[in-house]
């Protein structure tokens, strides 16, 4: 049973998601949070599999909640999904440095987010969508846009680790690696899994925002 934390100032927001993720027989929404400094302690107290966070909430945003939710070493499985609006919200790249795991628009198809909510959880974390694919490519492509993180090196990497990461840099599914290179998905997991604990990578996401940084991949 996945255990998720809805974060969000719109109580009618909040409804629509929890009728719909209560409807599925793997997950359940376990709290409920109206401000970030709400989410930040509930997680703490439920250790939820995932926040569903908004970017723009009162008392504190969604980007200092994910920020505390992701450095507490307590909740290190706990994964945050952030829902932002794309064409608006300049603070979706810091997200990524906070530690979030993947971002949902807010007019997400109910499918769309049950999918996302599976993504992230499975370790497919770095959104699925080509619009949050173009999201970090603009972001990244920018200097100063994101900060450094601590991360360690890819020379670590093998040139088989070296040659997924690149494909999953690029928005490539565990699956879609998997039919280019005629491998088996468990083969593209076990060696994306190798590459994001040689270089620390707390998921996907920052593995692929390692690749990134360090020029394994440009933004095309």
């Amino acid at each position: 049973m996945i255990k998720i934390l809805l974060a969000d100032d719109q109580a009618l927001l909040r409804s629509a998601f929890r009728m719909l993720i209560d409807s599925c027989d793997d997950m359940t929404v376990v709290a409920e949070a109206t401000n970030g400094e709400e989410a930040a302690s509930l997680a703490r107290i439920h250790r939820p599999d995932l926040v569903l966070m908004d970017i723009r909430m009162p008392v504190l945003d969604g980007l200092a909640a994910t920020q505390r939710i992701c450095s507490t070493s307590e909740l290190a499985h706990t994964r945050v999904l952030i829902l932002t609006t794309f064409e608006t919200d300049e603070y979706v790249a810091r997200a990524l440095q906070a530690g979030a795991s993947g971002f949902l628009g807010k007019d997400v198809t109910s499918e769309g987010l049950l999918a996302g909510i599976r993504t992230v959880i499975s370790g497919e974390a770095l959104l699925s969508p080509s619009a949050t694919r173009a999201l970090i490519g603009r972001f990244l492509s920018s200097p100063g846009s994101i900060g450094e993180l601590p991360l360690g090196s890819l020379e670590a990497l093998t040139d088989r680790e070296r040659e997924l990461t690149a494909l999953a840099a690029h928005g490539m599914s565990n699956q879609e690696i998997a039919e280019r290179l005629v491998v088996s998905p468990l083969t593209v997991r076990t060696h994306i899994h190798r590459a994001m604990m040689k270089v620390q990578a707390r998921d996907r996401a920052q593995l692929v925002v390692a690749a990134y940084q360090q020029g394994l991949v440009r933004v095309r």
